[in-house]
């Protein structure tokens, strides 16, 4: 492993614990170009380490209180199962047809995220439905909503080999009701559990390089704790609007680095 993979390794889990996501961006490319590991082997690799980063990103959003179990649990099985035929169904596809893709979707997010539209939630709010009309404190078109996008997310990290924390974090902010910080801390959960669904999908058709992929998670870890700690430090609507802009540079590059496979160019 290089001395840029190291530093790469660790920028991968600062994005993850700043961001809630952003870091299986980097993660896949990494493993590829600068690890010289197969796409499939890239891809499998790169849902283990943001699995284990989000993981150990969750205790600090945990301990802050920055984690809404019940919207996790309702969120995190329909992406879970997403993932799991994703990882199935991505020999069907090809590589760039894949990642272009994903750039559509990281630019659809970004939109949204520019937008204001956790005005409510950070204010305390409150819906006009009843309490009796909802699912784990959301109420129940959300809900639906919530279990639709959880699995198209899980779908979209089984193809690409993201914990899709750039889609999770909007609909928990648009559909769970959940304020930006509190949506980056419960989606490092849903991360967590979307990526271990994704590499079970993909165990028996590719070789893990165990020792490789063991340092690279470490320090991936160690990076996703310094990135908790100075999420406390950035205003809600900073943050927002630079993981809507970090979305869409990386959708640019995505698109011209397989523009190849556009058909009308």
């Amino acid at each position: 492993m290089t001395i840029l993979g190291l530093l790469l390794a660790a920028l991968v889990g600062v994005l993850l614990g700043l961001l809630g996501g952003g870091g299986a961006i980097l993660a896949v490319p990494i493993f590829k170009y600068v690890m010289s590991l197969g796409t499939k082997e890239a891809i499998a690799s790169s849902l283990v380490v943001v699995g284990v980063t989000s993981l150990s990103g969750v205790f600090g959003h945990w301990q802050e209180g920055r984690v809404r179990l019940r919207v996790a649990l309702l969120f995190g099985p329909f992406a879970m199962a997403g993932a799991f035929l994703g990882a199935r169904l991505a020999s069907f596809f090809s590589g760039a047809a894949q990642l272009l893709l994903f750039a559509v979707v990281m630019l659809v997010a970004a939109f949204f995220m520019f937008r204001d539209n956790n005005k409510g939630a950070d204010e305390g709010e409150e819906d006009d439905e009843s309490e009796s009309s909802s699912i784990a404190g959301v109420h129940v078109w959300r809900a639906v909503g919530l279990a639709v996008l959880g699995v198209a997310v899980g779908i979209l990290t089984g193809l690409v080999g993201v914990g899709g924390g750039f889609m999770i974090v909007p609909a928990l902010v648009l559909l769970g009701n959940v304020p930006m910080k509190e949506a980056a801390g419960t989606s490092l959960l849903v991360i967590t559990a979307n990526s271990a669904a994704g590499f079970v999908g993909y165990l028996g058709a590719v070789e893990v390089q165990w020792g490789l992929l063991a340092l690279f998670t470490a320090l991936a870890a160690a990076g996703s704790f310094a990135g908790t700690y100075l999420v406390r430090f950035v205003p809600q609507t900073i943050l927002r609007k630079s993981f809507a802009v970090f979305l869409v540079l990386m959708a640019i590059f995505i698109i011209y680095e397989n523009r190849q496979a556009i058909p009308f160019l």
